[in-house]
This record gives structure tokens, C-alpha cells and sequence, in this order.
């Protein structure tokens, strides 16, 4: 499963054989029983084996853990108090971008999202920076399968324009979404990346435009950087950058 989970993408039975040093009839064996318990899933064809659905829910289950929580809902009540608009913490899942935590500003007017709470991966300024941000390889095998439909007159829909987008963010290494998703809405999000630049998450802040419109969410970058920085430390297996 480690060795599944850490791909950068699919593994065929004879990659999995060299990776981890094991007889094919070992691995055979231990893929059968994977794939039956829904750890891994094999691709059209079954010759590659990729992340299941209950690894996936696995891996979520762990780095939104109660013990992990407390110290990260910190940083973004922090970041919120400073900002004074809504600050959350979301993770690729898939194709799309899950919430793992998420502190509301207190204001009346405001979106409700739950912990867990889903939304498409090509039009929310998270899920575009954690595309941007993968391996090319694995960016391009995501980008070339995925479906753009559009939720607002700003969903970027062309693909060889969201690939020109994701080009951009990798560079600025932030990402935003100027009403693509929600009409009215805008966001920033900025990657929370360890010293190796491993990206297991995102920070993000989004407000209404009539309270912020996109040229001041970006002046808040910095301050997103900053957190960031802090919450590298609550994820397993991340340092905050040297």
C-alpha cells in the first residue's frame, strides 16, 4: 500500500515486484487481497495498480485526526482573527478538493462548508495550486481525462488554457479564483509545502466580493505564507521548511 500510495502514478505488478523486493506470487497474492478489500483498484485492463477507495478514505481519516486538528484549527483561527474572512485547509482527493478544516469569519453573510465538504478540483484556486504543484507527469495523466464544465462565466473551460493557468500558478506558487466556481466569490490559496516541497495540503482564504474583491485577497498572501509555514509541522512525516 506505501508503495502504491507514494506513486506518482499506477504501478504495473512487475514495478510493485522491484519496489518492494518481493516474489511475484507474494505480491500476486497481496494485490488479490488489496484489490478485494477496496485498498487499491487496478486501471481499465487491469495490468496497474492505484489507490482505492478505502485507502483514500484511510489517508483522509488520518491527517484530519482529532490529535492533528486542535493545533492546525489554531492557525486558522489565527489567520482568520487577522484577515477577518474565512480561512480553510483542503487536500486532493481524487479529482476533487476536500476540506479538512475550516475556521467562518463572523460575518452574516458567509458560505457554509463542512469539514469533509467536497468541490471540483479545476475551478477552486485550491485545487488548480495542488495540480499545479504535482509531478508533471501525473499532472498532465489528472488534466488530460479531466472534465471542465462550467459553474460560472469565469470557469475556465478551454484546456489549453487551464493548462497555461496551472503553468503560471506552479510559478507564482499561489493560486486563485476570481468567481469560477461561486458567482460572487473569491479566493487565494497558497500551498503548505515542507523543505522537500511535498505539498500536503493548501490554505486558503475566500470572502463574497462585496466585502473583498480579488486585488486585496491577494494582498493577504503574505500572511497566508506565514501560516503555512506553521502548519507544515501538523502533518505526519512534514517539518516546517529549513
Amino acid at each position: 500500500m506505501e508503495t502504491v500510495a507514494r506513486a506518482e502514478g499506477p504501478l504495473a505488478l512487475t514495478e510493485i515486484m522491484s519496489a518492494t523486493s518481493l516474489p511475484k506470487p507474494t505480491v500476486h497474492r497481496i494485490l488479490a487481497l488489496l484489490e478485494g478489500s477496496g485498498m487499491l483498484v487496478r486501471e481499465p485492463g487491469g495490468k496497474r495498480y492505484g489507490p482505492g477507495p478505502r485507502l483514500s478514505a484511510l489517508a483522509l481519516d488520518v491527517v484530519s485526526g482529532a490529535a492533528w486538528r486542535a493545533p492546525r484549527h489554531a492557525i486558522l483561527q489565527s489567520v482568520v482573527d487577522q484577515i477577518g474572512e474565512t480561512c480553510n485547509l483542503t487536500m486532493l482527493n481524487g479529482t476533487d478538493v476536500v476540506y479538512l478544516d475550516r475556521v467562518e469569519a463572523a460575518w452574516p453573510l458567509r458560505l457554509h462548508f463542512q469539514t469533509g465538504s467536497r468541490v471540483p478540483v479545476h475551478c477552486s484556486a485550491s485545487g488548480k495550486l495542488l495540480l499545479a504543484l504535482m509531478p508533471l507527469r501525473t499532472r498532465r495523466r489528472i488534466v488530460d481525462t479531466l472534465p471542465l464544465p462550467a459553474y460560472t462565466p469565469n470557469t475556465i473551460t478551454a484546456r489549453n488554457v487551464f493548462e497555461e493557468a496551472l503553468k503560471r500558478i506552479r510559478k507564482d506558487r499561489f493560486s486563485t479564483d476570481n468567481e469560477e466556481y461561486l458567482a460572487g466569490t473569491v479566493c487565494v490559496a497558497v500551498p503548505v509545502e515542507n523543505d522537500k516541497r511535498c505539498v500536503p495540503a493548501v490554505l486558503a482564504v475566500h470572502a463574497p466580493v462585496t466585502r473583498m474583491s480579488l486585488t486585496q485577497a491577494l494582498a493577504h498572501v503574505p500572511t497566508l505564507r506565514r501560516a503555512a509555514a506553521l502548519l507544515v509541522g501538523t502533518f505526519p512525516d512534514a517539518s516546517p521548511p529549513k
